[in-house]
This record gives C-alpha cells, structure tokens and sequence, in this order.
C-alpha cells in the first residue's frame, strides 16, 4: 500500500522535474538553441501550433538560428509570432526562412533571466510540495480506514518526506547549473 504511494509519488514527482528543465530550456543563454523557439505557439489557419510542427529550427551559427517552414505562406504568421513572444530577437525574413540572430546578453539582462529561472525553480519546488501533501493526505486515509498502522503511516510519512527532500535537491541543482549558464559571458 505504502509502496505503491511511494512508486506514484515519485514518478509524478519526476514528471515535474522533467517539466521544469524542458521549461528551462526555452530561458536564453548566449548561444543559439532550437529549444528557444521550438514550443513557440504560432497562430496558424485559427489555432495556435508550435513552431516546431511547422518549421525545421536549425542553429548553423553559435549565435544564429534558422527557421524554415514547410508551408512558406506561413513565414509572415511565425515573424509575428516571434515578434509577439518574450524572447525579445527580431526575425529577419529573406521570403523563404527566417534568421534570428541572437545578440550577447547584458548584463542587466543576465540578471533579469536568473531571476526568471529563480521563479520557475521555486515554482518546482511548489509543485514537488504539493505532491507530497497529496500523498501524505493518501497516506492518512488509509491509517483512518485502517487499512494501515500508526507505526506504518508514520514510517510511510518519513519516507515521503525523503523523496520530497531528494527531489527538490535535484531541482535546485538544475536552477543552478541553468543560473550559471545564463550568467556565464
């Protein structure tokens, strides 16, 4: 019973932490990555799509990606899209790709991105968090049907709280090593 808890627990618990780095991923360093633009949603015939089902994403360049799409009437849709976006580059279209040039980051910049990655970071722990009230409240129903001991729901309860710990260190390590490569020149 325990057991199974623990087993669900710690998938959801992987599941969030996977979310985050893939979160993490769309923050921009100073180097070109397709992941800055690939979940990009793009207005596209009425519903939104991600760039990447729309467009190959290549980085020919440390500094430069480009963005060619398979139907090039859409060029114009993913310019806005891009233009609409947070990333803050300008696309330049030739009328068959689009290159964005990714400029150095500032410094003032840097900062402003540690403290976005701080707030997703902490946004994971939050979710890790919650997982753990879940499966602590799990945990008492069963002690109150009886279905497990006191000594069982408190051993199962340490346990919990070892997977939240271990979790959460793992999501500050990924919020550490990303606030290192933003602020890295």
């Amino acid at each position: 019973m325990i057991d199974e808890v623990l087993g669900e627990l710690r998938e959801q618990m992987q599941k969030s932490v996977d979310a985050l780095q893939d979160d993490l991923r769309s923050i921009r360093t100073g180097r070109a990555s397709p992941a800055l633009v690939e979940k990009l949603p793009v207005e596209y015939y009425g519903t939104a799509t991600p760039l990447n089902q729309m467009a190959s994403i290549a980085a020919p360049e440390p500094r430069l990606l480009v963005i060619r799409p398979w139907d090039p009437s859409s060029l114009g849709d993913i310019e806005r899209a891009i233009l609409k976006s947070d990333i803050g580059l300008t696309p330049m279209n030739d009328g068959a790709l689009i290159r964005l040039s990714i400029p150095r980051l500032t410094e003032e910049r840097r900062r402003e991105l540690v403290k976005v990655v701080s707030r997703r970071v902490e946004e994971g722990r939050i979710a890790v968090r919650n997982l753990r009230r879940d499966a602590l409240q799990d945990l008492k129903e069963f002690e109150k049907e009886k279905m497990i001991s006191e000594d069982d729901f408190y051993r199962g309860k340490d346990k919990v709280q070892e997977l939240t710990d271990e979790f959460v260190e793992k999501i500050d390590e990924i919020g550490q090593h990303k606030e290192a490569e933003v602020m890295e020149i």
